[in-house]
């Protein structure tokens, strides 16, 4: 295999001269201080070992040599890098990463990498290295830095041999921080790809069928769960992990049939998953739950028996069994087995609310408000505001009846008068009993009291009373309970005891089961922080217990008490992990994971899969956090060797910028096995983003604006690293960013050289493919957003007021200052109040009844969402202040909307007579209060909002259209000065106009405009707008918030939190928009915008020529193309009719227009050459009127000139085009493919060529 790595033959000479000194008259691989030496083959073979081979390289199996090898080099490299006192060349610390990543020994191989990090100026030019450094990341849970490696990767070179691993881990990463759009493109993208990879194709296909579960779109879901039961050898561990989901789907989905048919159909599924894997404990535990549905009280006890039996002790499958006893009036059995669940997991919240209920049921009402307390002090409790009332209420009736008589209404039969013992309720005393040496295992009460009766001499007063009570109520309960179950069939005594117990006593080890989540399964299946060869991901949920329903206010009878069983939910609403009982060893062999389904009521799941070439450790609930967070975490910099880490973190800074020092918690590796933290705490974040704002500075077509941040230097409880480095103390330090290339890096081709210079450059390639002419065909750094602008402002500059323009005539509206008010960067935002009045606009063209009239039948897209505050964004219960704003999608027509619209309003005026009545009944303090708490915590009403309605046909709206001609220049749709106006295609809602029709309360949620092009809107009325803007400085800072959210800055919905901004001093402009303001808003500006009342807008974007216009856009470009989002505006197809169309006299904006054109051109004339050379036929193909611009249809980037299309759709002329890289994928050599030219190079040649800088207007008139 071909290494996309450092080669060797740097270090060679080095290595050779060292030796020769190190090794004279001494036997040969000995220097004469007993150290290791490479020989010249060994040096060979090294030379091909690097990241890419992490996965498919078997140490373990027939990998002796290699390891030995490897362990050697590592050996004779750190020996070298301590005797030339740190000062090698950065490639031994990047090859020395490879090795010991390799060799699995993570800590090491970043620390190496920091040191080639710190050393190598232009590192992301090194895929391999960032590949490296990401699998590193992804071994740690550091997802945030581990997603930001990998997108590098493939931006620096998208032809990567290991895309498709890196699709596949990007995949599961954003499938655990519920990005599910960018999670299922990542896992296509995988699956198309014909290279290796370490899951198979079935693999990834079910990981996309289980996306659509985790979503809720479980048609689709149980659809592509079938499809894959007729793939052919399938698996037997994917068959049965298929059949469990479709099983657990059935017994949870209301959607998928009546409960009798689903619960069949559920029972016979898991049923045919445990043929397939008898040792599924999932499978047994779902089964379980199926039966105790239905009532089959004994099967479902015995599947949960052997639930545990199969897998390690389980907090949901004790919670389960606890309510299985208490529906058969077992409280005693009950409460041991809800016991059992919280110390397996004391921040389960289902148990602790259940044993509230049995304490509750007992008449114990000061125990149950302790359980519900602990329970509402849980992560995973989803109803917090009603067990907030619950306990309210307990406390309430405890204040008037102290002597604790029945509390009525709770139990209609109280199942004993006895009061239960108060066994762990505290949270302290869970922690006292979570750990191996301290847990007891309560197996059942018969046994508990003989524990306690054979240790009576030793107990102290409380245990004594323990003893009293249950001795006087195990004989209560004898004589009550009329039906017992058996206790062996949950295994509590009998003779095979021993194995569980053991499970039990080590569920410690291993995965961190946190506080809210949990991952069934065997101890020995669940790594721990150590490095042995099983190497598979375990992406675990943030919340995996399972769901209880809230609890009424006034009564629970025991039907409703017994929740766990009884509730019905979505299995898409928690996903979780448990692994298989098989280990994989690394590159050997993947499996596909069991999948936990749970029915917490949190609408975001996730899942990870068994069978990856690395160990990652269970996710916590928030693992990673922002580069600006204070906590953020990081894996950081560790080694072994005292004397080695401080040649690896640098002495007295030789490579890096001083900074101040942050402490760090160690963490300890090797201890990860004895203790409950699997993933040790991650420190400082390792890339920072940054980005220059310089006027001076441009970014185009891969190039990038980049500050230098300083490098922090990290120190370890508050010693430097060198003192503190052990193999029992370590610790990770951060990696920051280093300053990257310059802007435009300096070329010895220039971009006023001619376009046969620059073929002449192209033509210039080595056999790798590599030019001399070095600065001409350089990569340009990953682009990055900027960090918040220094200095930050103060407080009281946080609400500036708006820029705001009032028109009073014609004149004003034409006059040309406003034009250059409007472009003017230092302005985000500009209102032009007076508009429609000033120009005489017929805004009447767009109200609600004319359009009505017009076509009644057009498309509107709705989108239906929570009617809130302007200022704030609550989750749909109320409890809290959110950054995510979901709204769900249809259709409709105008017709249909209007008449929504109308009936909203007539429904808002008998609510105002109605508040009218009311005010006459209250006083106007309590009445604004009562209403401020309904706004403030829901229930929310629902609202509908008419978007992107189409306009762009002029026969339909032709009206309409015209009506808008007169805009001043500035501001039309189509003019000269309008880069848009250039693409020589439409863009629907960018080059041509879109409708909004409004009710009160609908929002457009935050972002900025596609490709950061400016935007017109102009309020149609009758009713106002409210706006809130952010200039485009602080879009950086808003892109860190979304992350902190687990959202996606670019492609989810998302309304700010106007604290959270303040408090990061981000400037807000707010504002009001009346009907006839027209409002601008500039290049980069990130807006959100909400309906006061019932209103029509219009919108379209505009693209001044100027430079910073195009910058920004080639940036958004570029930011597009790293995260993997496609581009509306095709700039390089845009370049080009720039080019062809536009004098530009501005020396900046022709700058950037040239050095895309030149770099462009580079590419054709590269690419068209590498093609001729391999004897692929070049088609001639042309372009036609109008022709859109064309993208990937895989990746979606933008395809230029050179179409590659497959030869059965060149045969159909349907063209569905592929860029190289995915054609690549595909077919290696390209058979199965044509390529299609657009255009002849000589005319591209020529445009460049004539493309020169137009004389100014000034100096053309002197």
């Amino acid at each position: 295999m071909k290494s996309c790595g450092v080669s060797l033959a740097a270090a060679a000479p080095a290595f050779s001269d060292e030796e020769k000194k190190m090794a004279a008259g001494k036997p040969r691989g000995k220097t004469k201080e007993g150290t290791l030496s490479l020989t010249a083959e060994e040096r060979e073979e090294l030379s091909g070992l690097d990241s890419l081979l992490f996965g498919f390289l078997n140490l373990h199996e027939n990998g002796a040599k290699t390891e030995t090898l490897l362990l050697k080099a590592v050996c004779c490299y750190e020996s070298l890098i301590l005797k030339a006192d740190g000062k090698v060349e950065s490639e031994f610390f990047c090859q020395l990463g490879h090795f010991n990543l390799l060799l699995e020994d993570y800590p090491k191989a970043l620390s190496a990498y920091q040191r080639y990090y710190s050393l190598q100026s232009d590192y992301w030019k090194n895929a391999a290295f960032l590949y490296g450094l990401g699998l590193v990341y992804f071994y740690y849970n550091a997802f945030h830095w581990a997603i930001k490696a990998f997108q590098e990767v493939l931006y620096v070179e998208p032809s990567f041999c290991r895309a498709k691993e890196i699709h596949l881990r990007l995949g599961l990463m954003f499938k655990v921080n519920t990005d599910y759009e960018s999670s299922l493109k990542h896992f296509q993208l995988a699956l198309i790809d014909s290279n290796p990879c370490t899951l198979s194709s079935v693999e990834i296909q079910f990981h996309i069928a289980h996306l659509y579960e985790t979503q809720r779109m479980y048609h689709s879901a149980k659809e592509a769960y079938e499809q894959l039961l007729q793939t052919e050898n399938l698996p037997a561990q994917v068959k049965a992990t298929v059949l469990q989901q479709l099983g657990w789907m059935h017994h949870n989905v209301d959607l998928l049939g009546d409960q009798a048919t689903k619960e069949s159909c559920a029972i016979q599924y898991l049923q045919k998953s445990l043929e397939a894997d008898p040792n599924s404990g999932q499978s047994w535990y779902f089964l379980g739950r199926c039966y105790s549905s239905i009532g089959k009280v004994q099967d479902a006890f015995i599947s949960y028996r052997q639930s545990i039996d199969k897998s390690e002790a389980s907090a949901d499958t004790w919670c389960s069994i606890g309510v299985l006893y208490q529906q058969q009036n077992q409280p005693m059995d009950a409460l041991q087995a809800y016991i059992c669940a919280v110390q397996l997991d004391h921040g389960h919240a289902a148990a602790w609310m259940d044993l509230g209920t049995l304490y509750e049921s007992c008449n114990q009402p000061q125990d149950a408000i302790k359980c519900y307390l602990n329970a509402a002090r849980s992560k995973s409790c989803s109803n917090t505001s009603m067990l907030t009332g619950r306990i309210k209420v307990l406390q309430a009736y405890k204040a008037h009846h102290p002597n604790t008589e029945p509390v009525l209404g709770l139990s209609e039969t109280p199942i004993s008068q006895q009061p239960l013992p108060v066994h762990m309720i505290t949270y302290s005393e869970v922690d006292d009993l979570s750990s191996p040496a301290k847990r007891k295992r309560i197996s059942s009460p018969a046994k508990y009291l003989e524990q306690l009766r054979t240790d009576r001499d030793h107990l102290n007063p409380t245990q004594k009373l323990m003893l009293q009570q249950l001795e006087s109520q195990f004989v209560l309960m004898q004589q009550q309970n009329t039906f017992t179950l058996p206790h062996n069939c949950t295994n509590l005594t009998s003779r095979t005891e021993e194995p569980w117990r053991r499970k039990l006593s080590n569920s410690t080890q291993g995965f961190n089961k946190g506080q809210n989540s949990h991952l069934p399964g065997s101890n020995d299946e669940q790594p721990s922080f150590s490095t042995d060869p099983a190497l598979y991901l375990q992406a675990a949920s943030t919340n995996i217990q399972t769901s209880h329903r809230m609890l009424p206010t006034s009564s629970i009878t025991q039907g409703i008490a017994f929740n766990h069983l009884s509730h019905t939910a979505t299995s898409g609403d928690q996903q979780g992990i448990c692994c298989t009982k098989e280990s994989t060893p690394s590159g050997n062999r993947s499996f596909v994971p069991e999948i936990s389904s749970h029915t917490e009521d949190t609408p975001n799941g996730c899942a990870g899969v068994k069978g990856f070439s690395n160990r990652v450790q269970q996710l916590m609930a928030e693992p990673i956090c922002s580069p600006n967070s204070r906590d953020s975490t990081s894996p950081n910099l560790i080694s072994d060797n005292p004397q080695m880490s401080s040649l690896l973190i640098g002495k007295a800074n030789e490579s890096m910028m001083t900074g101040a020092c942050d402490k760090v918690n160690s963490i300890h590796p090797e201890s990860h096995t004895k203790t409950n933290n699997s993933v040790a705490s991650l420190h400082s974040s390792v890339i920072s983003t940054t980005a220059a704002k310089s006027a001076d500075q441009t970014t185009t077509l891969g190039v990038t604006s980049i500050s230098s941040p300083h490098i922090r230097l990290q120190t370890v409880n508050g010693k430097g690293l060198e003192n503190s480095n052990s193999s029992k103390n370590t610790s990770l330090p951060m990696i920051s960013r280093k300053p990257d290339s310059p802007i435009i890096p300096s070329m010895s081709v220039s971009i006023y050289s001619n376009s046969t210079e620059v073929l002449k450059a192209c033509r210039n390639l080595d056999k790798n493919g590599l030019s001399n002419s070095h600065n001409l065909l350089d990569k340009c750094p990953p682009p990055r957003p900027p960090t918040s602008p220094y200095p930050p402002l103060p407080k009281d500059k946080l609400n500036p007021p708006t820029p705001s323009i009032y028109l009073e005539s014609k004149r004003d509206a034409f006059f040309p200052p406003l034009h250059q008010f409007c472009i003017n960067p230092k302005n985000p935002v500009t209102v032009i109040r007076g508009l429609a009045g000033a120009l005489k606009l017929d805004l009447g063209l767009f109200s609600t009844k004319t359009l009505v009239e017009a076509n009644n039948e057009h498309t509107v897209e709705v989108r239906t969402q929570l009617l809130q505050p302007a200022d704030e964004n609550w989750d749909p219960t109320g409890t809290k202040k959110i950054w995510r704003c979901e709204s769900n999608r249809s259709h409709t027509t105008i017709a249909k909307y209007a008449q929504y619209q109308a009936s909203s309003f007539q429904e808002s005026l008998r609510e105002e007579n109605e508040k009218k009545m009311q005010h006459r009944e209250y006083s106007d303090n309590e009445s604004t209060s009562s209403d401020n708490g309904r706004r403030r915590k829901g229930p929310f009403k629902t609202i509908k909002f008419g978007t992107n309605i189409d306009l762009s046909d002029d026969k339909k709206w032709k009206l309409q259209l015209l009506e808008l001609t007169k805009l001043p220049a500035f501001v039309r749709v189509v003019s000269a000065g309008n880069l848009l106006s250039h693409l020589g295609h439409t863009i629907l809602g960018m080059n041509t106009v879109q409708l909004y029709m409004k009710v009160p309360g609908s929002r457009t949620p935050g972002h900025q405009e596609n490709n950061n092009f400016c935007s017109v809107n102009i309020n149609i009325g009758p009713g106002d707008c409210e706006w809130f803007v952010v200039p485009e400085g602080y879009w950086g800072v808003l892109n860190d918030f979304c992350e902190k959210n687990n959202l996606n800055f670019l492609m989810s919905s998302w309304w700010p939190n106007l604290e959270d901004l303040y408090e990061a001093n981000v400037p807000v402009y707010r504002f009001i928009q009346r009907p006839g303001d027209l409002v601008w808003i500039n290049a980069g500006t990130v807006h959100w915008v909400q309906a006061v009342g019932w209103c029509n807008n219009i919108a379209w974007n505009v693209g001044p020529l100027t430079a910073s216009q195009y910058k920004l856009a080639v940036e958004r470009y570029e930011w597009n193309k790293l995260q993997s989002v496609k581009s509306l505006v095709p700039m390089v197809h845009l370049s080009w009719n720039m080019a062809r169309n536009i004098k530009v006299s501005d020396p900046k904006l022709f700058e950037m227009i040239k050095y895309c054109l030149m770099k462009i051109l580079k590419q054709c004339l590269t690419l068209r050459e590498a093609l001729i050379t391999a004897g692929k036929e070049i088609t001639w193909h042309g372009r036609t009127n109008d022709e859109p611009a064309h993208y990937c249809s895989i990746c979606e980037v933008e395809v230029f000139d050179l179409l590659f299309v497959t030869n059965e759709s060149n045969s159909q002329k349907t063209y569905i085009v592929h860029c190289q890289d995915c054609a690549r994928k595909a077919s290696g050599n390209l058979d199965n493919f044509v390529v299609l030219e657009e255009y002849k190079i000589e005319d591209l040649m020529q445009v460049y060529d004539q493309f020169t800088l137009a004389p100014s207007v000034s100096s053309s008139s002197s």
